[in-house]
């Protein structure tokens, strides 16, 4: 690979050219490349992580307050399908209760996304299923602290 198609593959507006061009929604581009969602809570009260199929990797960090998610960032490994959604998800469960986000399906995150190829369709499921796996882990931490209080 010579410098220059090293570079090129860093330049935003040829990113976003060659991901609309793959079929990425704009909203979905937009996502990926902003990434606003990425990163870790140094104040999380529940970190769980889950690799899909394909390989991706999510680690989600949420901070619980009264049974409401205050706040969401995740950190992703894998390719920019798995990054837009991602970040969709995480903007849609911020200020919802653990009831309300548990109910998440990936018709939801679909629709803000408004489209991703085909192919890269099965990210949206890896994470919505991450997130259903940290609130299962958080609900079954906390079953033991109920049972004590009773």
């Amino acid at each position: 690979m010579s410098d220059e198609q090293a570079n090129n593959l860093q330049d935003p507006r040829l990113i976003r050219e060659m991901l609309l061009g793959s079929g990425y929604s704009e909203k979905a581009v937009d996502l990926y490349l902003t990434r606003p969602n990425m990163g870790s809570l140094p104040d999380a009260n529940q970190v769980s992580e889950l690799t899909g199929h394909c390989g991706d990797t999510m680690k989600i960090f949420l901070k619980i307050e009264d049974n409401v998610i205050q706040d969401a960032k995740i950190q992703v490994l894998g390719c920019p399908g798995a990054v837009a959604s991602a970040m969709a998800t995480m903007d849609m469960i911020r200020g919802k209760t653990l009831e309300e986000a548990a109910t998440l399906r990936d018709a939801d995150v679909f629709k803000v996304l408004e489209d991703l190829p085909d192919q890269k369709q099965h990210c949206i499921r890896l994470s919505v299923k991450t997130l259903q796996k940290a609130i299962e882990d958080y609900s079954e931490r906390q079953q033991p602290a109920a049972k004590e209080i009773a």
